[in-house]
């Protein structure tokens, strides 16, 4: 991984980085070279450009006029040091220099050519000696009156020094786009592994978390940024795994226990019963017949709430949904669990309202399901002599269904877990953990809600809502509308 993005870094970023700089110098290094070559061409337009004023002042209408009139110019120009004057007669040849070296005849004056031909009279020409010195050359060609050609002066600046400056400046450029790589390169370089090296030890971690260690998957959160945030929510989904492993193995065992302690039962009162034999009285009989019964009852709702649970997380629970009457099927699960409250010393009240509720579309089995569950639970956790308290009201769009007990209660840190699948809060009752979980999801498929309140030592109430049929209120209205 290091060596993948590190070369698509130098192939990408710093490809696109040195061909900038490198446009950067040459464009840097051209703009300097104009604007030297400029300068140079410019002071020799300027020179050209006086010399008529030169000429004209001297009066110079013959050759021999143009001659000593040169002569003079050459032997007081300034700027011998800066460049080369040279006096051209009318045919071309150069008779005084102001250096005192006349060149060789060899050397081509194009300038000239191109001054005679010019309208100005007036030519500015780069191009190179016999020796293959690189210089910039202008050429004036001075007229007499009539137009005759008297001669022409010119002037030859060295284009070394020009070069010369165009070169350091070009160096210097090139020196400071070699800087800017390299600093570009070493700081990302280091940006690069602070990106390379929490992710190579995200990618450890996901292997340990995938291979079940999540003792020792903690990141440590080096900066507040994006890596920062995925370390943060790789240690957030390390400590929720390891919950929900934790959540597994005390699932496997209180279902194990669940289901070993009827089983215990049941295998117990067979073996008795089979070695009595025709001897077993019946009271004995039927007691262990009861236990059996009521054990095997145990079994099938613990498998039950297993399946339900298995349909539900594979989306394969289905509600086979009908008009049904909720007081009902409230009122057959509190007849059901009545007689167990009275064994257990607890108080069960419900008053079966009067008045006639409109009916909601849902599923029989599962809706007494729900209110089994929710009262199984209040009973199992209030104590002798408590009260489960069970309500349902009307409240036009929606039956809600109050069940209050006063037992232990629900700690804060539990509450809003008590309805995930397998968390159970408190360890000391029996029971798999899943019932409350089922009996939501069976809720929300209604398109209810199962919301609940509780407090440590003052009891919890589960409050559920289903909504009543769409056509409700149409048949409500109906039937008003018959009485009169």
């Amino acid at each position: 991984m290091n060596d993948s993005i590190t070369k698509r870094w130098l192939l990408n970023i710093l490809s696109v980085i040195v061909g900038i700089i490198v446009l950067v110098v040459l464009g840097l290094s051209y703009v300097i070279r104009s604007y030297y070559v400029s300068a140079v061409e410019q002071a020799i337009t300027v020179r050209c450009n006086e010399l008529d004023n030169v000429f004209a002042d001297a009066n110079s209408e013959t050759t021999t006029d143009f001659f000593s009139t040169a002569q003079a110019y050459i032997e007081d120009f300034p700027d011998k040091e800066q460049m080369e004057v040279q006096s051209v007669n009318s045919v071309g040849r150069v008779t005084v220099t102001s250096t005192g070296f006349l060149p060789e005849e060899s050397e081509v004056m194009s300038d000239y050519q191109e001054a005679l031909s010019a309208d100005s009279g007036v030519a500015v020409l780069t191009g190179e000696l016999s020796t293959g010195e690189s210089i910039m050359s202008g050429t004036k060609v001075i007229y007499s009156r009539d137009g005759t050609v008297l001669g022409a002066m010119r002037f030859v600046i060295s284009m070394k020094d020009v070069n010369h400056a165009v070169i350091i400046y070009i160096s210097v450029f090139g020196l400071i786009g070699v800087v800017i790589i390299l600093g570009v390169y070493i700081s990302g370089r280091f940006f690069i592994r602070s990106i390379v090296v929490p992710i190579k030890k995200m990618s450890e971690t996901a292997r340990k978390i995938a291979g079940g260690d999540f003792e020792t998957t903690q990141l440590t959160k080096r900066f507040d940024d994006e890596i920062g945030d995925l370390s943060d929510s790789i240690n957030y989904m390390a400590n929720e795994l390891k919950q929900t492993e934790q959540l597994k193995n005390d699932f496997i065992s209180r279902v194990s226990h669940e289901l070993r302690t009827p089983l215990t039962a049941i295998k117990g009162w067979s073996e008795t019963m089979l070695l009595a034999g025709d001897e077993i009285d019946r009271t004995t009989f039927r007691k262990g017949m009861n236990v059996i019964l009521k054990e095997s009852g145990r079994l099938t709702g613990l498998v039950e709430e297993l399946l339900d649970i298995s349909r539900i997380e594979s989306g394969r629970m289905k509600l086979n949904l009908e008009k049904t009457d909720l007081i009902a099927e409230l009122d057959e699960a509190v007849y059901m669990l009545k007689e167990r409250s009275v064994k257990e010393k607890k108080h069960l009240m419900f008053d079966t309202p009067i008045e006639c509720f409109p009916p909601v579309m849902g599923d029989r089995n599962r809706l007494r399901q729900v209110f089994l569950n929710i009262i199984d639970n209040a009973l199992k956790y209030t104590a002798e002599g408590g009260n489960i308290i069970v309500q349902i009201l009307n409240e036009e769009s929606c039956i809600t269904v109050h069940v209050s007990d006063t037992g232990c209660g629900i700690a804060p840190e539990d509450l809003p877990k008590v309805k995930e699948k397998f968390y159970k809060a408190n360890q000391n009752v029996g029971g798999s953990g899943i019932g409350l979980a089922v009996a939501d999801e069976i809720v929300q498929m209604h398109g209810g809600t199962l919301d609940i309140e509780s407090g440590i030592g003052v009891g919890t109430t589960i409050t559920i809502k289903i909504p009543v049929c769409k056509d409700a209120a149409a048949d409500k209205d109906s039937n008003s509308k018959g009485d009169f």
